[in-house]
């Protein structure tokens, strides 16, 4: 009972949460300077013309009557349409999400693999060379900006070394036999690589940080001691004992690592001409094209909501003191 209470309380927090994402996207964009539709009023249009265009898209309301209809299009998941592409924007959005799904848990589960047994090794290896050399390396790679960590990565494998294509993810006039054959074709892991390792060298700090912090407390527990007393090996110790205990907040902070990498992706996309979610959004703004921004806005906003609330709810099941916290 009291993890159902637990869960409806933290459910109805994010749903408040969300509600108020999607008033603050709605507001963000309407209120901006400028109108909408400049970009693609011709200039022979009439005045009638260019009213007609406005009413296309609802924009000749008062701005109370679109934001109801723009709620009552969202209960039915109802988009709108791209001002840019004049197709529904959930079509849009569909298309570009399978590229930025590949690439956000390509990269994670890199970033996580490596982060939990590297920051297990230095957390056993505490105190060494390896350690003090290993962590200021972790915290500078941590603190490098994405777009920047992108380019000089393009710069040397791509442009100097030349082992990785620059941007995209086909080559030109190339025929895969549809969706499995292009995202299974070595064509694609290759446009892959460097994006998805720009990503996972940013994103490994957390995981491995974690893993090491929480590896050092679990390693002063009664029960490793115990068992370091029965003369089990090392290994044994370290791996089936130590870190096998201190994983559960790390696995949790995925979740977590998920719907924030989304956002990362933004400046990866557009670095390495991803077609995925993020560039999309940064060419939507940069086009005032509202229906696609505030979807794909809305999009990210959702699954770091979503993510946000299975972390919560993995925790409380997997540690029944939080929910009693």
């Amino acid at each position: 009972m009291a993890h159902l209470k637990a869960a409806l309380s933290r459910t109805l927090q994010l749903a408040l949460v969300l509600w108020a994402v999607v008033t603050i996207l709605f507001l963000m964009f309407r209120l901006m300077p400028g109108n909408p539709m400049a970009a693609y009023i011709d200039p022979t249009f009439t005045a009638e013309q260019q009213e007609a265009l406005m009413a296309q898209f609802g924009l000749d309301k008062p701005l109370w009557e679109q934001y109801v209809i723009y709620l009552g299009n969202l209960l039915q998941g109802e988009l709108g349409q791209s001002f840019r592409y004049r197709e529904p924007v959930a079509e849009r959005i569909l298309a570009l999400l399978p590229n930025t799904l590949i690439l956000t848990f390509t990269s994670l589960i890199i970033a996580y693999a490596f982060g939990i047994l590297a920051g297990a090794y230095l957390a056993w290896r505490r105190g060494s060379a390896v350690e003090k050399v290993a962590i200021p390396i972790v915290l500078t790679t941590r603190a490098m900006p994405e777009f920047w960590l992108g380019m000089v990565l393009l710069a040397i494998f791509s442009f100097w070394l030349g082992w990785f294509p620059a941007g995209g993810t086909r080559s030109a006039g190339s025929d895969y036999g549809g969706f499995w054959g292009l995202y299974t074709s070595p064509d694609f892991l290759a446009y892959l690589a460097l994006p998805a390792l720009t990503l996972a060298i940013y994103s490994q700090g957390l995981p491995l940080l974690l893993m090491r912090s929480n590896m050092l407390d679990v390693m002063k527990e009664d029960f490793v001691t115990m068992a370091r007393i029965k003369g089990l090996s090392t290994w044994t110790v370290v791996v089936r004992h130590a870190a096998r205990n201190a994983l559960l907040p790390v696995m949790t902070s995925f979740a977590i690592a998920v719907g924030y990498q989304l956002q990362g992706n933004v400046v990866v996309e557009t670095v390495f001409s991803w077609p995925g979610l993020g560039r999309e959004l940064v060419r939507a703004v940069s086009a005032s094209d509202y229906p696609l921004a505030q979807g794909a806005f809305l999009l990210i906003a959702v699954v770091v909501i979503l993510m946000n609330l299975i972390a919560d709810l993995l925790y409380s099941l997997l540690d029944p003191r939080v929910s009693h916290a």
